[in-house]
């Protein structure tokens, strides 16, 4: 393949990556935009999700993409009982206090991984796991395709969520203003448990579309981590919108990056986007 077949094929793989990373940065950024928390264990949550897929595939033969049904729920009701007993209860306090009990989560999320499922890397071979989409001269990967289908419904559902309904509504001007949305009758709290459940059962689903075509194991949301801290700085904290097109940016230098240069080349152009934007633009290149 030549060099503008290669760079036009590597682009395409990086815009369906970055379907998955805007399913996980949207996510996280919920959590910054509502209750202004980093939360570190969010890709934590999200190789939670992998391991429920991995099993209901092991034990039950049901497909990753199906065990959606499972993970959402899981994982909803896990970030609902983490805010609800753990996040809220330091509501207010310094910031390090925040990081700190994010960062603690992550390792006993991680170390609790490590206990029950080993720390080998597990994979699962899919009937269409080698299916691929012609497309003239260029190639999709079939499980790649779909997922980025369902990850762009899904942040299309959570759009949607947001702007329609009144739980959306609620949770938009609990982000806006939390003085008035408590003056207007808003319960707070349990909006904060709900955004923070919506944003884990989005990291969950996350695991869940990744696993046909990547491995899990219990450090693999450190692997994602990173990207989706940096789509939330390049898009502005808490923008719904920058997250998603940070997302494509990232999941596009990235695989440019890997194709053209080296995968380790790639994470430390991703690494200096972050630190430019931090430096130049620290509001993000899409929020104004």
């Amino acid at each position: 393949m030549d060099t503008p077949h290669l760079i036009l094929q590597a682009t395409i793989s990086g815009l369906l990556m970055g379907g998955m990373f805007a399913l996980i940065a949207i996510g996280l950024t919920l959590v910054v935009g509502v209750m202004k928390v980093m939360n570190f264990a969010h890709c934590a949550l999200m190789m939670v999700g992998m391991y429920v897929s991995f099993w209901c595939f092991t034990f039950g033969g049901i497909d990753p993409y199906f065990s959606i049904l499972f993970t959402f729920p899981l994982l909803f009701i896990l970030g609902w009982v983490i805010q609800r007993h753990l996040f809220e209860r330091i509501v207010g306090r310094a910031h390090h206090a925040q990081l700190l009990l994010a960062l603690g989560i992550l390792l006993v999320i991680e170390n609790v991984a490590l206990l029950v499922c080993k720390p080998d890397p597990r994979i699962i071979q899919l009937g269409y796991s080698g299916w691929t989409i012609p497309l003239g001269a260029l190639t999709l990967s079939f499980s790649r395709f779909i997922a980025f289908v369902l990850a762009i419904a899904m942040v299309t559902a959570l759009y949607l969520f947001l702007k329609r309904t009144d739980l959306g509504k609620a949770i938009r001007a609990s982000a806006d203003n939390r003085e008035g949305a408590l003056i207007i009758g808003i319960h707070v709290k349990k909006v904060h448990r709900l955004a923070f459940g919506i944003s884990s059962a989005c990291a969950g689903m996350a695991g869940s579309i990744l696993l046909p075509f990547f491995y899990v194991h219990p450090h693999i949301g450190n692997v994602f981590l990173l990207p989706a801290f940096v789509i939330i700085v390049l898009g502005g904290m808490g923008s719904f919108f920058g997250a998603l097109l940070g997302a494509f940016v990232v999941g596009v230098v990235e695989s440019l990056g890997s194709v053209l240069i080296s995968p380790e080349v790639s994470r430390i152009l991703t690494l200096m986007i972050f630190i430019l934007v931090l430096l130049f633009k620290p509001t993000g290149l899409f929020k104004h």
